[in-house]
């Protein structure tokens, strides 16, 4: 390709290498939907950036390769520190009805808090549900969490924060 940055050369660029960066991402992430998200975030990136492929350092096949590859990775392993944040939240829910020394009543309304504050933070829309578990309980900072999606700062805070309002609101609406 020439000149990537031209719409129709574009169009050539991804329907040949587009299937290839598909089949890689699936491999990782075993799931065609995150897969296509990672080669159409792929793509826009290339897009926006054309100077991030240097033919000089190698071919576009490798590129789409390596670029696919390591997206899908840092998908997989930001997906995989949701699910256990979700887990050690549930846990904490779970360990702390049992320890607690309140009545059994005070038990069972912390109980059901938890599962409201659960039940609130899976509504979630699947990019804030995954800012506000890094953040409160994976104990990440927004820059990580953005580095992590590979999205701006500013992304990644307003994910955060529109994630814990729309949390207050379905937690308003189950009262």
């Amino acid at each position: 390709m020439s000149n990537h940055t031209d719409p129709d050369d574009f169009e050539a660029l991804y329907r040949s290498y587009a299937p290839l960066g598909l089949q890689v991402a699936k491999k990782v992430l075993d799931d065609p939907a995150a897969a296509e998200d990672v080669v159409q975030d792929m793509f826009l990136q290339l897009w926006r950036n054309p100077g991030s492929f240097n033919p000089a350092r190698g071919q576009m096949k490798s590129y789409v390769s390596m670029v696919a590859r390591s997206r899908s990775i840092d998908r997989w392993r930001s997906r995989a520190a949701e699910r256990a944040a979700l887990e050690r939240l549930a846990t904490e829910a779970r360990t702390s009805v049992r320890d607690s020394t309140d009545g059994a009543d005070q038990r069972a309304l912390d109980a059901e808090r938890r599962r409201e504050l659960l039940s609130a933070i899976v509504k979630l829309p699947s990019e804030q549900r995954e800012a506000v578990v890094l953040a409160y309980c994976g104990g990440q900072t927004a820059r990580e969490i953005a580095d992590g999606a590979d999205v701006p700062l500013g992304t990644a805070k307003s994910r955060i924060r529109l994630g814990l309002s729309r949390a207050r609101g379905h937690l308003s609406e189950a009262a």
